[in-house]
């Protein structure tokens, strides 16, 4: 049988459109790979970004579990379209992201600019992009560092995109990480690394005129940072709460930047939250999501973005679903802070 011939057939149930998966193609590569971009966010089936709901056909999960799903979404028709293969014709109930799918994905060089260590753990690289090859994107997105033997590292990028000369990235130190582990060693300036990008549907939806409450965990700050930035430059005045949950009050490595924000735009909030806290922190304490829900327990005319750990993420998504935000104004990236990862399976 030809490959074509055991192709199926996607159909995308709100607007009509279709495309074709291969065998043992993931929905979500054969859907990016024919410019059809779907929702994603980590492509290994822990964030729940790429959530559909199956209308008709069936799937299979031959490459990993849909961890992020609990069962009784599998069994009410759910599924994540990065891990979902296709055993049939289907029809899937599942958002179309246009605004992406307008800005190529290219691979660069970079070369290595500068290097900070805001904390101990938490490494700043500004990386130079090639004079004639900037990086367009959309703030929020994510690039991916390439490494030897095909594994590559996911990192959001944290600069606005009107800075095109070069690119922020926040990277935090991982026991048995390859990458971070040498950006924390023996990393020099002037290094030339090699990128691709920019990927994920994780962005600010400027179509909305709703109050916007943005949770960061860790340096899940990062593309908040580059949102919150080009909000400011676009003079977006939208009231804004941002939420930043760390352990201690010395992870909060951008307090000064916080500030300048609070000075510059008129309806902007900043609430920390610390896991650990010290003696004497009179602030908000424990999961970043809970303070969210203390502060306003109706999310319903909001537009929520967040963005770090799975487990902060499907914690937050639940309770925010709960307290009346839609699953059309909910939006977040999630990222493991693990060991390197092989490349995507496609």
């Amino acid at each position: 049988m030809t490959e074509q011939a055991r192709a199926h057939r996607i159909t995308l149930a709100a607007s009509g459109r279709q495309f074709q998966a291969r065998a043992g193609e993931t929905l979500l590569s054969a859907a990016l790979r024919q410019g059809v971009v779907l929702p994603y966010s980590c492509k290994n089936g822990t964030c729940a970004s790429c959530r559909c709901r199956l209308e008709e056909g069936t799937v299979s999960y031959p490459h990993n579990p849909p961890t992020a799903l609990e069962f009784e979404d599998l069994g009410a028709g759910f599924g994540l379209t990065c891990q979902a293969v296709a055993e049939s014709d289907l029809v899937i109930d599942v958002r179309e992201i246009e605004q992406v799918a307008d800005i190529p994905v290219r691979l660069l060089p970079a070369r290595v600019e500068s290097m900070e260590r805001f904390t101990p753990e938490i490494m700043r690289l500004r990386l130079k992009l090639p004079r004639a090859a900037r990086l367009q994107f959309l703030a929020g997105q994510y690039i991916d560092i390439l490494m030897p033997g095909g594994k590559r590292r996911a990192f959001s990028i944290a600069s606005a995109p009107s800075e095109a000369d070069f690119i922020e990235l926040h990277i935090k130190h991982v026991d048995g990480g390859g990458f971070t582990g040498h950006v924390f060693s023996d990393m020099q300036e002037k290094e030339i690394l090699r990128l691709e990008g920019p990927l994920g549907t994780f962005f600010v939806r400027k179509n909305s005129e709703r109050p916007m409450i943005m949770m960061g965990g860790g340096t899940g700050f990062a593309p908040l940072k580059s949102m919150i930035e080009e909000l400011i430059e676009s003079g977006d005045e939208r009231p804004l709460t941002l939420f930043w949950g760390v352990a201690h009050e010395s992870d909060l490595y951008a307090q000064r930047l916080i500030e300048q924000w609070k000075r510059i735009h008129p309806s902007f909030r900043f609430v920390p939250v610390l896991n650990d806290p010290h003696e004497g922190w009179g602030g908000e304490t424990g999961f970043v999501h809970e303070a969210v829900l203390r502060d306003r327990a109706d999310l319903s005319a909001h537009d929520v973005y967040m963005s770090g750990p799975p487990a902060m993420v499907h914690a937050a998504r639940n309770a925010f679903l709960k307290a009346g935000v839609a699953e059309t104004h909910l939006f977040y990236d999630s990222f493991d802070f693990a060991p390197d990862v092989p490349p995507a399976r496609d």
